[in-house]
């Protein structure tokens, strides 16, 4: 049965209406399962007395929450960031996705510091509230991760550079959150206000950011029925997904498992390092060169002098950092060598030796969304300085390699 959204269900619309103070909200029907879409405001005290009486009716078996299981454990458990292996995530590679959440962290402590209400509170109220009645609770918000980065392939260069800088911004400076950002929250989705500067401009964005998600949401709440025997589904989501939510929900006939997995598919880049095979070969070829051409002197000059730049550039970015002298003496080792092996990166080996040294203690993870909206935080907190330690280093370490290059194919060619 695939009906099309209705403002109310027959059978119960006027108590609907009561539970829900016109909070707006919408009905679907499909597969023996009523579904009740619940529209809130992500910065409203009325949207979160709203998910509780709504919950607290009795009305629903099921409930399904606007959140994917990263951030519902950010929002429910204070102290998962403190169980966060650091190391882990340098390891994996996942630096880069840390420091975006980092950067949305630090957006809501300013929108709760702003306007007095935590930013997801009825999601969180949706959550707890479902779990202490022993309702079937689905998560069914496309991790966070994977929006970012299918987000920053559809942008161009510059549009993946306006975001990054964007984040970084909201990482050091403490700014105001604009009134546009917060109509963008009444009207219901965190992350478009996150990125309404950019998403603006960009449909890619929009496309990726809310579009999408409507569609990945859509194709959740479809395999519910799958897992179990709802009759009854409440689905707390932002207002501003309510109509694409409705539609794709009623219309949408594909195999929903195969819609979700091409939703959650990322663009693999090529396996093969073209680049860093083509500069090792560059480096390699000049020294050898050198040698041949110039003798022990020359050769080992160009070594030298590639050893120097990008050693102590990178050494350089570590000790901005705050390194420790063992990670400043590792930038320097690894700096020369990383850029000519594909699976190696300075910035990951002098932060995995920071981490080492400097083990970041309970309180950094805990004072962590604090510290990072303040420029002396950064130093100041471990886990904070562990990720300077990686984008520094990595940021010496590339401009050695250019520089170092330079002046390689000057003395190649001179």
């Amino acid at each position: 049965m695939n009906d099309h959204p209705t403002d109310a269900a027959p059978a119960a619309g006027d108590s609907d209406d009561g539970v829900f103070q016109g909070q707006p909200h919408q009905i679907v029907e499909r597969d023996g399962v009523r579904y009740t879409l619940l529209g809130t405001a992500h910065v409203s005290k009325t949207s979160v007395d709203v998910v509780r009486a709504a919950i607290a009716s009795g009305a629903y078996d099921t409930i399904a929450v606007e959140l994917d299981p990263q951030r519902a454990q950010a929002l429910t458990d204070p102290d998962a960031l403190a169980r966060l292996d650091l190391v882990k995530v340098l390891r994996e590679g996942k630096t880069a996705v840390f420091a975006a959440n980092l950067g949305l962290a630090a957006y809501q402590r300013r929108l709760a510091e702003q306007l007095g209400i935590e930013p997801g509170a009825e999601l969180k109220a949706a959550v707890v509230d479902a779990r202490e009645r022993s309702l079937a609770l689905h998560l069914i918000d496309r991790d966070v991760g994977l929006t970012f980065k299918r987000a920053m392939q559809r942008l161009g260069w510059w549009g993946r550079a306006k975001v990054s800088g964007g984040l970084l911004a909201s990482l050091f400076f403490d700014e105001t959150v604009s009134d546009e950002q917060i109509e963008n929250l009444k009207e219901g989705d965190m992350l478009e206000a996150s990125f309404s500067e950019f998403a603006a401009d960009s449909p890619a964005l929009y496309e990726t950011v809310i579009a999408e998600r409507d569609q990945y949401m859509a194709a959740r709440l479809r395999e519910i029925p799958q897992q179990g025997s709802p009759r009854e589904v409440l689905a707390v989501v932002g207002a501003g997904h309510l109509q694409g939510l409705a539609k794709h929900l009623a219309e949408d006939q594909r195999d929903p498992a195969t819609l979700r997995g091409e939703l959650e598919a990322v663009e693999q880049k090529s396996s093969f390092p073209w680049f860093t095979l083509l500069l090792a070969a560059f480096v390699l070829g000049g020294f050898a060169w050198g040698f041949w051409r110039g003798g022990f002197e020359v050769g080992s000059d160009l070594v030298l002098q590639w050893v120097l730049v990008t050693g102590t550039l990178g050494a350089i970015g570590c000790a901005i950092a705050g390194g420790h002298p063992l990670s400043i003496l590792t930038a320097f080792l690894a700096s020369p060598i990383t850029p000519l092996h594909p699976a190696l990166a300075s910035g990951t080996l002098s932060a995995l030796v920071e981490a080492w040294v400097r083990k970041p203690t309970y309180a950094d993870f805990m004072a962590l969304r604090d510290d990072v909206q303040s420029v002396r935080g950064w130093w100041r907190n471990r886990v904070a300085r562990i990720l300077l330690n990686f984008f520094l280093t990595s940021m010496g370490t590339a401009i050695g390699v250019w520089t170092g290059g330079a002046r390689m194919l000057g003395k190649l060619i001179g």
